[in-house]
């Protein structure tokens, strides 16, 4: 029962409700022995031919009180253990998703997307089983059975009662088996359950791509396979979970044999009346509940444990990225300075970034340019705290990231990544997603800034336009510019788009660049780009190669050298002149 052990903490905050609910189940179990005992008795008073019309009215009057309370008491008894139940739900499935927001990139590249929704749903699922049906099912097991065997033994015959109990110990062995096997195999179930609510939402989310190349009915027999994977999985926990009913059942007939075998003896030696033998069998019937209850709790409880252990182990990753004791609560804002010796990703041995050293003056526009994996969007996640573990510094207003909140240093940058993430609201919540409460007019503005607002008004319900999940309905360019509206509209001190302008055409590039000149004078913007245009305007630009810096200065210095910026530039530029010929 390690699983009750280990929920001790959220029994203690809700003890009121469940002493209350256990209480009533006490009640209910007391109630459940009076029916047999005064079948008993109106067999024995028929018997002896003493039973009076007004004598069957009041059993009959004791029987239906009995009932009633009986029914009152279990309404309410399941309000406070269930009830209870599922705010232990709401409040894990709360943590676990306060956990996901403050987990770094690193801890989202070692899990799987389908894996965490399915320690969301599935597992807290088991576990507010184990809380409500295990609480239930331990004490009315414990109760009932309880009250019934003392009844048996106090009221009947203790002979008998003990004669009948002599299977219970082969039973408890056996159900005992039978938990620490369902334990193991359900825990490889829900990781079984894990892996195809990962390829669901990885095939449903690619399904373009899976489309695009043809490989619908691979795609479709890889899905079958891990959906056979599933079902053979919980059919070795169903094998499990089927052995406990007929063990039981078997017990329990055994039992019965018992009490018939030497209770007719008992009632011809006239050690007990043919009634006292009836309420006792009948007793004894009420005995199968509670075993068979215990051993469905084996169930409950070891699916719950086994949830519980995936959960409190996922709960138990660490936040890497917090923060440090005496951070200030400022928005950051002033020259940024990077003074960067070495940095590596977690796992990684080879340095992704090294010997970086510039500063950017406040309100100044940093240009960051260099091929693929040269290390341009390394440099600017250190910027936001993505990651950290590096050797050097990097600072803002002359205090390096972690003098401030973590919050105070994301709200003073506006970032669009190169991979624009839009939800499924509408186009105007998109972009109005850090200021939800914000007036229209300034999402227009932003939206003009952007050079999105012209399309927005041609879409079917303008602004009030539902994109669909992830854009899934845009063009690649038109969820760039709303990605770069939605920072803009936070007004910013650091903007940082992360090669967010590849998508659109030349001209539009142009425009959108000069709208952002005019509306962020004096604030800071750091941009990346493979079109060298994007940041020819720059007052300070970054060649980068292998993670190093190889050319920095202005447009017109680096044409100045006969480097890799001014053969990219004119590459580039001939590459244009060429569209346009043609």
């Amino acid at each position: 029962m390690k699983a009750f052990l280990d929920l001790m903490w959220f029994f203690k905050a809700e003890k009121k409700a469940y002493l209350v609910g256990i209480l009533m189940l006490l009640f209910v179990a007391f109630l459940q022995l009076i029916p047999p005992r005064v079948i008993g008795m109106v067999v024995d008073e028929i018997q002896m031919g003493t039973l009076t019309r007004q004598g069957l009215l009041q059993w009959i009057m004791i029987l239906i009180v009995a009932g009633v309370g009986m029914y009152v008491l279990r309404y309410f008894w399941r309000i406070m253990i269930f009830g209870s139940s599922v705010k232990l739900a709401k409040l894990l499935r709360n943590r676990l998703y306060e956990h996901f927001t403050k987990m770094s990139p690193n801890f989202y590249q070692k899990r799987r997307t389908g894996d965490l929704m399915a320690h969301a749903t599935n597992d807290l699922q088991a576990i507010q089983q184990t809380a409500g049906v295990g609480v239930l099912t331990l004490v009315d097991s414990l109760a009932t059975g309880g009250f019934v065997v003392i009844a048996m033994a106090t009221t009947i015959s203790w002979k008998l009662t003990l004669i009948c109990l002599l299977p219970m110990p082969l039973m408890a062995i056996l159900t005992g088996w039978y938990g620490k096997m369902l334990h193991l195999r359900f825990h490889k179930a829900q990781e079984a359950f894990s892996t195809l609510n990962d390829k669901s939402q990885e095939s449903i989310t690619g399904i373009k791509v899976i489309k695009t190349f043809g490989q619908e009915k691979e795609d479709i027999e890889d899905f079958r396979k891990q959906s056979e994977d599933v079902v053979k999985k919980n059919i070795s926990v169903a094998k499990v979970d089927a052995l406990f009913d007929p063990t039981i059942s078997l017990i329990v007939g055994i039992s019965f044999f018992l009490s018939i075998a030497f209770g007719s003896r008992f009632v011809l030696n006239g050690e007990m009346t043919i009634g006292s033998l009836v309420s006792f069998t009948t007793y004894l019937g009420l005995l199968i509940w509670p075993m068979l209850a215990f051993g469905h709790l084996f169930n409950v409880v070891e699916r719950g444990r086994a949830s519980l252990d995936r959960v409190t182990s996922l709960l138990g990753e660490k936040v890497e990225i917090r923060d440090q004791e005496g951070a200030i609560g400022i928005v950051p804002k002033g020259n940024i300075v990077y003074k960067l010796d070495e940095f590596s990703y977690p796992g990684e041995q080879n340095p992704q970034l090294k010997g970086i050293d510039f500063t950017l003056h406040q309100g100044q526009t940093l240009g960051i340019v260099g091929k693929t994996g040269a290390g341009k969007t390394s440099l600017l996640k250190l910027l936001i705290r993505e990651f950290e573990g590096y050797e050097g510094s990097v600072s803002i207003g002359g205090r390096v990231l972690t003098d401030y909140q973590l919050d105070k240093l994301r709200e003073a940058v506006g970032y669009v990544p190169q991979d624009h993430f839009l939800f499924s609201a509408t186009v105007a919540e998109n972009i109005a997603f850090a200021e939800p409460n914000i007036p229209r007019e300034q999402i227009y503005e932003a939206a003009r800034i952007a050079r999105i607002h012209e399309d927005i008004l041609d879409f079917t319900n303008g602004y009030e336009t539902v994109v669909g999940e992830r854009g899934v309905s845009l063009s690649g360019g038109q969820k760039q510019r709303i990605s770069i509206a939605r920072a803009i509209l936070m007004n910013p001190e650091i903007l940082i788009l992360d090669d967010s302008l590849s998508a659109v055409d030349a001209k539009t590039e142009e425009e959108i660049l000069a709208a952002l000149k005019d509306n962020r004078e004096g604030k800071t913007t750091l941009i990346t780009a493979h079109r060298l245009s994007a940041i020819e305007h720059a007052d300070l630009i970054l060649v980068l190669d292998e993670g190093e810096i190889v050319e920095r200065g202005t447009h017109e210095q680096l044409m100045q050298y006969d480097g890799w910026y001014k053969d990219m530039y004119l590459r580039q530029q001939l590459e244009e002149i060429v569209e346009l010929g043609g």
